[in-house]
């Protein structure tokens, strides 16, 4: 059988996708020229560039509607592919207009020749196409013909010029930043005309155009402009309490306080123990908890060698990063446009912080002295809210502003309103108070000043909300992180007595704060007998739902002194073991670490409850198994604790059993 020699078919090509047809293309370009004609540009800015596509679109319209007018147009191949050209560069023009739309006011304004440029570039493709455009093979009249001829003329004469008008605008306000950064207080006329022409005319937007700029740095969708922009936030902020005064506060809810630039609430595992504040640089402690870098160096530097939160002694001061809770923090940012300042774990590990700059600060300086003249000058209940608001606001985040607020004198004006009868000024002074106190220096002018304990416990008592109470106990908490003022504030009966309630009748949130100022104040030796007088042990083992942080306190009374109370109150044992079943790791650690020292220290009747508890020993072996370090080292004591009271047990059994039967057998001989 012959082979035939001829070459072997070549598989054909697939097919080109199909294109949209005709008519689709057409309809896509009205709608898409009639949205573009009615953008509405941002007031005072970028008319000139908005109002000139807009006339484009319109007049492009009519040559759409035109070619429509046939229900089936059927265009032309090279006509059909210059259209979905013109639509693509149609695309791009509304994705730019959008866009400026949506940007900052005073980013638009920094970014101006770069927008003209985009502007100009896309209005010459677009010349272009119109250009090649075959508007002869076109069924068009002749009128719009004329009018596709206009438009293309029209976009040949673009120019990637800034408004002359914007270039002033632009240069008067950085004449106002070079003024701030000297120390100069801006004229109000001047500040007043600059905010009128940038549509920043009343306090709302006034703060959203500042949340919008925050937002900005913290995306870094500008990096060339951030410090730029970090001084117009100061600027902004200023101008805002100078011209349209404070804002009016939102409602306040029950929820928990936020550090946020845009008032979200941080998760709590986010936030620091020692500063309260959204974490950085979370790092890792010898004891395993985590904490800022910033906030457990300034610990560890002051002397202490024990852990914070659960006052374990630290077995070495090596810091660890926390990377996986670093990159949910970075997330959880990201997703809710809070500006992160630390390190962008997915930016190569480079430092994303922006530093703030001199005009930054002094606007923030400005404001601050702004704000408490106000206050001091406020002569009724609602005008002194406004303004304990905005203070209460500007010391949310950064240690320039706590100072800057403090230096100013708000922390005795601040003091007297911890007692008003209106809820909304209470909650907003003693956050405020709390937000100040987050610095080292702000917490030494609290506990100088005076009534400043004695207001904060007040509130604690008898606070119009629980929101009051708890920012109150989270203020006991931040001041008690310096060592001599824990000793000083639990000398005071009364803060210990009023957290112990907290625990006892407030909701979660509220038990917590209060359980961790608790904590805080049993680092100290000395104040241990004191909150053992004060019911603190009681308190703990009835708070089930807090059940981490109340296990966290009754090891730590037990360490300093107080392990004996703890052993002999009722039902302790058992909890303790409860939680050893059925608690978080640290909830267990820390019962572990407190039933060692019941132990050892209570005697032995607390040794025989616990030995005698049903399934304790395999409680105490799966806790060896799996739990965290130090958890397994204090099982392996409870084991050592338990064993050797079993043979105790046996032994004096056996020498029980010993004596009776010599007493027996002696009995016979005597009878025999």
């Amino acid at each position: 059988m012959a082979i035939s020699s001829s070459p072997l078919p070549r598989p054909s090509s697939p097919p080109p996708l199909p294109d949209p047809c005709d008519p689709d293309l057409v309809r896509s370009l009205l709608r898409l020229s009639r949205e573009i004609s009615r953008f509405e540009p941002p007031k005072s800015l970028q008319n000139r560039n908005f109002s000139s596509i807009a006339r484009k679109s319109k007049l492009l319209a009519l040559f759409f509607e035109e070619l429509l007018r046939d229900s089936t147009p059927d265009l032309p191949r090279y006509a059909s592919l210059c259209l979905k050209e013109i639509l693509l560069v149609l695309q791009r023009f509304k994705a730019l207009l959008g866009d400026c739309s949506t940007r900052s006011r005073m980013r638009l304004l920094l970014q101006a020749d770069t927008v003209a440029n985009e502007f100009h570039e896309l209005t010459l493709e677009l010349s272009i196409l119109l250009d090649i455009l075959p508007l002869a093979e076109l069924d068009v009249g002749e009128d719009v013909r004329d009018l596709v001829d206009m438009v293309r003329r029209q976009c040949r004469r673009s120019t990637a010029a800034v408004d002359p008008a914007e270039a002033t605008l632009r240069g008067e306000i950085f004449d106002i930043i070079r003024e701030i950064e000297r120390e100069i207080v801006p004229d109000r006329s001047k500040l007043e005309a600059v905010f009128e022409k940038l549509g920043l005319d009343d306090s709302r937007s006034c703060r959203n155009e500042i949340e919008s700029l925050e937002r900005e740095i913290g995306d870094r969708v500008a990096e060339k402009w951030t410090a730029a922009m970090i001084a117009l936030v100061g600027l902004v902020r200023y101008a805002k309490c100078v011209l349209y005064g404070a804002s009016t506060p939102k409602a306040e809810s029950a929820g928990k306080f936020s550090f946020s630039a845009t008032d979200l609430a941080v998760p709590a595992d986010f936030r620091c123990p020692i500063s309260l504040e959204l974490m950085r640089d979370p790092v890792v402690v010898a004891s395993g908890q985590t904490y800022d870098r910033e906030s457990i160096s300034r610990w560890i530097a002051s002397g202490h060698a024990t852990c914070p939160n659960t006052g374990q002694a630290l077995t070495h001061t090596n810091l660890i990063p926390n990377k996986a809770l670093k990159n949910l923090i970075f997330q959880w940012c990201r997703e809710q446009h809070v500006p992160f300042v630390g390190v962008d774990p997915g930016n190569g590990g480079r430092a994303t912080a922006v530093s703030a700059n001199k005009a930054a600060l002094e606007a923030a300086r400005m404001t601050a002295s702004f704000l408490v003249q106000k206050l001091a000058a406020s002569s009724s209940t609602e005008a002194a809210n406004r303004v304990v608001h905005e203070l209460r606001q500007l010391a949310k985040s950064g240690s320039d502003n706590r100072a800057f607020v403090a230096e100013a004198g708000a922390i005795p004006l601040l003091l007297p309103l911890l007692r008003s009868d209106d809820p909304g000024l209470q909650v907003n002074a003693v956050t405020a108070l709390l937000n100040l106190s987050i610095l080292e220096a702000n917490k030494r002018r609290i506990m100088r000043a005076d009534g400043g304990v004695d207001g904060i416990v007040d509130v604690m008592a008898s606070g119009a909300t629980w929101r009051a109470k708890e920012n109150a106990a989270a203020t006991i908490l931040s001041l008690s992180s310096i060592h001599v003022y824990r000793r000083r504030l639990g000398r005071n009966r009364c803060v210990i007595d009023r957290l112990v309630n907290l625990v006892k009748v407030g909701p979660t949130s509220t038990k917590k704060d209060a359980l961790a100022a608790i904590l805080s104040l049993a680092g100290d030796r000395e104040n241990n007998a004191r909150l053992v007088e004060g019911g603190v042990v009681e308190m703990a083992l009835g708070a089930a739902e807090v059940a981490e942080e109340a296990v966290a306190v009754l090891a730590a009374v037990a360490k300093r002194g107080g392990a004996e109370a703890v052993g002999k109150a009722e039902g302790s044992t058992a909890k303790l073991v409860q939680v050893l079943r059925r608690g978080s790791d640290w909830a267990r650690e820390s019962a572990a670490a407190a039933l060692v020292l019941v132990c050892r220290r209570a005697g032995v009747s607390a040794v025989a409850e616990l030995a005698a508890t049903p399934g304790i020993e395999w409680v105490i072996w799966e806790l060896m198994g799996s739990g965290t370090e130090r958890a397994k080292r204090k099982a392996a004591a409870l084991c050592r604790i338990c064993r050797r009271w079993t043979a105790a047990v046996e032994t004096d059994r056996t020498a029980a059993f010993s004596a009776v039967t010599i007493t027996a057998s002696t009995t016979a001989v005597a009878q025999a």
